[in-house]
């Protein structure tokens, strides 16, 4: 009961935008955050909720007035037909199609998508397993909604189970940065190459492989929302939650629980189960997360937050804490 004055009173401020006042005046730790997304707890014997479940149900409460507030506006979409065609075009690449199960899934890069995908594979009968090691084809054999038809597109939006996944926004910018310019060459080369020369004196012989994580943030804060790469896009842009009604938004902090609920509403065969971490994968940590924000520009994170501010807002998660006070932990 203490928890949902201050939970609802979160929500009011993200509807009525004063985080964009907050930013600009440099508080970004002021405000009452909602609690961390709770982990999965065991269900009480008496019946009871218990706290986890309790706070799970208060910040999904919290999340769903907020995305009803904004999306309320007149000024926002109620379709896809709404949108303009470049947005119109993003959201329906990243709405994947099953067509047995009838559900769509709009996949977000750096949020278990290649997981899910496996999943939709593997539904389809493509792959055998979610256990199949390989590297993704993040192509072949998906169905995806922007290959239909208009009135082919109308009729799934309107009958089909439609879910997405969300991570907390400075996470997923680490988990991308880390990643694409510590692993993937491709990467290094197309973006890496390109934002060490623009952003560092005499950085014209890099091979893209030492950006830093300050020098990806000015790029981010330089660059176009709707044409970024759909690895730091916002997930707004990607999803566009307000045009698309979702049945579900499950989060990356309760992942294996919220995938459950999700497979078991499809009615997924009872093999199918969402895949374990791969022992390779390093997590952003909590600490680690900490560290990069506490040794980046304030300024820059301060500036930034506005591009991200509905994944914020929307997906109820909390303005990072980069105040002295926090960093010197």
């Amino acid at each position: 009961a203490a928890l949902l004055p201050s939970m609802l009173m979160f929500g009011v401020i993200l509807a009525s935008s004063g985080l964009l006042l907050m930013i600009e005046r440099g508080i970004l730790a002021q405000v009452g955050p909602p609690p961390p997304h709770p982990p999965v707890g065991p269900s009480r014997r008496d019946g009871r909720d218990s706290p986890a479940e309790l706070e799970l149900e208060v910040l999904r409460d919290t999340r769903n007035r907020t995305i009803r507030a904004l999306c309320g506006q007149r000024s926002m979409p109620r379709s896809v037909w709404e949108l303009p065609p470049g947005q119109r075009r993003t959201v329906l690449r990243h709405l994947l199609v099953s067509d047995k199960y009838r559900f769509l899934y709009c996949y977000v890069p750096k949020v278990a998508c290649s997981n899910w995908k496996r999943i939709l594979k593997v539904l389809d009968g493509a792959l055998e397993s979610v256990d199949v090691q390989g590297k993704m084809d993040h192509k072949s054999d998906l169905v995806f909604l922007g290959d239909m038809k208009p009135e082919e597109i109308s009729y799934r939006l309107k009958h089909y189970y439609k879910f997405i996944f969300v991570r907390n926004p400075m996470e997923r910018l680490l988990s991308a940065y880390r990643n694409k310019f510590g692993e993937i060459k491709e990467y290094q080369q197309k973006y890496g190459v390109e934002i060490v020369r623009r952003y560092r004196k005499n950085g014209g012989n890099s091979a893209g492989d030492d950006v830093t994580f300050s020098e990806f943030l000015r790029y981010l804060l330089d660059e176009d929302v709707e044409r970024m790469n759909e690895h730091w896009m916002p997930i707004y842009n990607l999803c566009q939650p307000c045009a698309v009604r979702y049945d579900f938004i499950g989060s990356y902090e309760r992942l294996h629980a919220d995938a459950n609920h999700v497979l078991e509403h499809i009615q997924s065969p009872s093999f199918v189960r969402f895949p374990e971490r791969q022992a390779w994968y390093k997590p952003v940590t909590a600490e680690t997360l900490h560290y990069y924000l506490c040794n980046t520009q304030r300024r820059l994170i301060k500036e930034l937050l506005p591009k991200y501010i509905l994944d914020f807002s929307l997906f109820a998660y909390p303005l990072p804490n980069i105040t002295s006070e926090f960093c010197r932990q």
